[in-house]
């Protein structure tokens, strides 16, 4: 041990940790209070007031932490009491709205009716499905064992009424045969094309045309149908012009009105955003599932692609693959292949704003989009069957993300945000082509005044080239040559110049121009604007190729090679998938009965045109006899007093021999 005076250390003290005396700061601390004086008091004052207001913090917020531990313990009874509360919310709104006008609340109901039904059919499912099942299974076992000739005796029992209904429908306009000819051969001519001709999964096939032909008949051809889709075109066309709200204050009125690409272009990024905020809640996704999932059951295909080509009834080429990004590097050479024919098959829902903005029909190609789906996932199992073994044929479901947003402003904002590169885009590719596409035509003149050959241009190559595709679809042989080169143009430049330019067709028409002025047609007729609008709504163009394989191979760079290999495949898939639409169309079309022509002259005042008093003075002009200077009428004419006034009426807006 060893001791020193004043400061003593010692060995025990030092195994002990105890601090050395000399450089103790206890001291130094005395001196430092002793000379601070009332500073130090106001820091310790200081203290405690901040462990007051701390404590009387604690207490204040003690309520909170313990109601928001209350919320966590009965977080789904909470859940269920506040949905109930505002389930009954909602049924009051309803009653009230349904007693008030039950017709201003048709759509209420409706839209309430299917919500409603899949509420239900998702909570049977959960508690009473499986015990469904168990009581089916006897049934079930029973249905296999008669499927191998009860299949056969269903699918000869449809094609019987299948060609019932032809002979009975065609009887009335023959000229809908040529459709069905043209429907059949695009068919066939796929089936040459195919990469297994063997392979060939039948069920798929016929299961996909007869699903395209049963929404086509619903859409086209049954007045619910028509009405729906009247209704939802209509319902989007008041939607998109909410855009003007926002585009006006932005760009004002004079540029919205005038300019195209403040006119146009702003309904993308308004629909963008709307979608995103969809995807964001989880509405499409559900949406999507279930109609893949009725896609799959029926056609037998697998999830993945089925997913993917259903996701494209909606979104662009490059956004539906996002749907089942964690599976592209697993699929098969035939599933890719299906998902980029359903991306060039179809177009997106935010530029199908933009060509609804064009006056193209809403109801149309809305449809025209909804029926390329079974149709593109059909023939993309005809041109490339599958040959190897999937990795999800047995899959039963597959998960769908929703999205990184943290709440539905930021949802709102990244939708518009992400629409900003679409919209340049479009803007570019539209100055690119048509720029270019005049250069061409003039080179093309310029070639073709060497050997004397006059108004060469790319649209007359593409009439002359496409002419007989168009005539097979089912447009009128002198409207194929218009049809043909609206074709050419969404083939080799993009649909998006094509529905341009069909909407100044269709513009011409409305407003009663003369059918020829001179050489060149002003219009074509209502048949032919349906088929065309069909046969154009796709992405199957040139420039697509590269938009696919840059977003396909953006997510699985390591299956480069296998994307580019199917590419080209899958364009001639789509541009197909769109000409059988167009060909459904024309099969299917119902010419639109002109009503009383004199009734309408009675009540017009012929300070106008439109088509309706074209169609009308056409009837006229040829209802009209001149014999020996004298002017008569033949027909239902004869009998008006006023066919001599409304004859002349007609002549100040259109020629005839008669005038």
């Amino acid at each position: 041990q060893l001791e020193m005076e004043g400061n003593q250390i010692t060995l025990d003290s030092l195994q002990k940790g105890t601090d050395n005396p000399a450089f103790s700061f206890e001291g130094e601390n005395r001196l430092y209070e002793e000379h601070a004086g009332p500073y130090s008091e106001s820091q310790e004052e200081r203290r405690e007031g901040k462990g007051r207001f701390s404590s009387y913090c604690r207490k204040a917020l003690q309520p909170a932490s313990k109601a928001t531990h209350f919320c966590k313990a009965h977080a789904k009874v909470l859940r269920r009491v506040v949905l109930g509360l505002l389930g009954v919310a909602y049924l009051c709104y309803f009653i009230a709205a349904c007693y008030l006008n039950f017709q201003r609340a048709l759509a209420l109901v409706v839209i309430t009716a299917v919500v409603a039904f899949f509420i239900c059919w998702d909570i049977f499912k959960k508690h009473c499905g499986a015990k469904v099942l168990l009581l089916l299974r006897p049934v079930g076992k029973c249905f296999q064992k008669s499927w191998p000739w009860l299949k056969w005796l269903l699918w000869v029992a449809l094609l019987a009424g299948f060609i019932v209904w032809l002979v009975l429908d065609t009887g009335r306009n023959p000229e809908q045969l040529i459709s069905l000819g043209g429907f059949c051969f695009l068919v066939l001519f796929l089936f040459a094309c195919s990469k297994h001709h063997g392979a060939v999964s039948w069920r798929a096939v016929f299961w996909g045309l007869g699903l395209e032909f049963l929404l086509g008949l619903f859409v086209i051809r049954t007045t619910p149908g028509i009405q729906a889709f009247q209704w939802l075109g209509d319902q989007v066309q008041y939607f998109l012009s909410y855009t003007t709200a926002g585009s006006s204050f932005v760009f004002g009125n004079t540029l919205i009105e005038e300019v195209f690409a403040f006119q146009t272009l702003p309904i993308i990024v308004f629909f963008s955003c709307v979608m995103s905020i969809l995807y964001y809640l989880g509405a499409m996704q559900w949406l999507i599932l279930k109609i893949s999932w009725l896609l799959q059951i029926s056609m037998g295909t697998t999830p993945t692609e089925t997913l993917s080509v259903a996701g494209n009834i909606f979104v662009g080429q490059t956004e539906a693959p996002l749907l089942i990004r964690p599976y592209l590097a697993d699929m098969t050479l035939s599933e890719i292949h299906a998902v980029m024919t359903g991306g060039f098959s179809t177009i997106a829902g935010s530029v199908m704003g933009a060509y609804i903005s064009f006056g193209i029909d809403a109801a149309s190609l809305i449809a025209a989009s909804v029926m390329a789906a079974p149709c593109a996932l059909a023939m993309a199992k005809l041109v490339y069957p599958e040959v190897e073994e999937s990795k999800f044929k047995g899959k039963a479901s597959i998960r769908l993300s929703r999205g990184e947003e943290q709440n539905i402003l930021e949802a709102a904002s990244n939708g518009a945000a992400t629409s900003v590169g679409l919209v340049a885009n479009i803007a570019a590719n539209l100055i690119a082509f048509l720029a270019v596409l005049e250069f061409i035509n003039a080179a093309l003149r310029w070639f073709g005044e060497m050997v004397d050959i006059e108004g060469l241009t790319f649209q007359v190559i593409c009439s002359y080239v496409l002419m007989p595709v168009a005539f097979l679809m089912g447009a009128d042989w002198a409207d194929s040559r218009v049809v043909a080169e609206l074709l050419g143009i969404k083939i080799f430049l993009n649909e998006f110049v094509a529905y341009q330019q069909l909407a100044v067709y269709k513009k011409n028409r409305l407003m009663g121009l003369e059918e020829w002025a001179g050489n060149q047609k002003q219009w074509i007729s209502e048949r032919a604007e349906s088929i065309t609008t069909f046969a154009l709504c796709g992405f199957a163009n040139l420039s697509s190729i590269g938009i696919t394989l840059g977003g396909l191979t953006s997510m699985v760079p390591q299956r480069k090679g296998d994307f580019a290999s199917v590419v080209l495949r899958a364009l001639l898939t789509g541009i197909c998938v769109s000409m059988l639409n167009a060909c459904l169309a024309g099969l299917l079309h119902v010419p639109t009965q002109v009503g009383d022509c004199a009734m309408f002259f009675s009540t017009t005042n012929f300070s106008s045109t439109s088509y309706t008093m074209y169609t009308c003075c056409k009837q006229l002009f040829a209802s009209s006899v001149l014999q020996n200077g004298t002017l008569s009428f033949t027909g239902s004419w004869a009998e008006q007093t006023e066919s001599a006034l409304w004859l002349r009426e007609c002549c100040v807006h259109y020629n005839h021999t008669s005038c």
